[in-house]
């Protein structure tokens, strides 16, 4: 049985700097952009890689949630501790360099870390945490 990951899912609170983010500065295919009742769903994807994903959805879009857990979701969004996506790239420097000229958010500088993997962190325009590991 052959199993991959189809699509991740990441919550945007502005799809222009989401879109600005991953397809201008990380290079990113946008591959659907669907509006539906003053909202907009993005899918991006690495190029390449038409089988992977990440759709940038408007957070706590549910209709199911309350008013309360709505509230909930935007304030941990804005604490940066909702969502989060770990990403691999043959040229670590290269990318921090071409992140950090973009105005990302820089957490965490090009890294050896004591359990085998160089890497970095940034926050996406909505606060994700996006780590990049050094593909060895």
């Amino acid at each position: 049985m052959d199993i991959s990951i189809h699509y991740a899912f990441l919550p945007q609170t502005d799809p222009d700097a989401a879109l600005a983010f991953y397809r201008d500065t990380l290079g990113f295919e946008l591959r659907n952009d669907v509006g539906y009742a003053g909202m907009r769903w993005l899918t991006v994807g690495p190029a390449g890689q038409p089988g992977t994903s990440i759709v940038l959805h408007p957070p706590a879009a549910d209709p199911g949630i309350t008013d309360e857990e709505r509230r909930t979701v935007l304030e941990l969004i804005a604490k940066g501790s909702y969502g989060a996506l770990t990403l691999a790239t043959d040229d670590l420097d290269g990318l921090f360099e071409k992140l950090q000229a973009g105005d990302a958010e820089v957490v965490q500088e090009p890294t050896e870390q004591p359990y085998g993997v160089r890497d970095c962190a940034f926050r996406d325009p909505t606060g994700n945490l996006i780590r990049i590991n050094e593909a060895r």
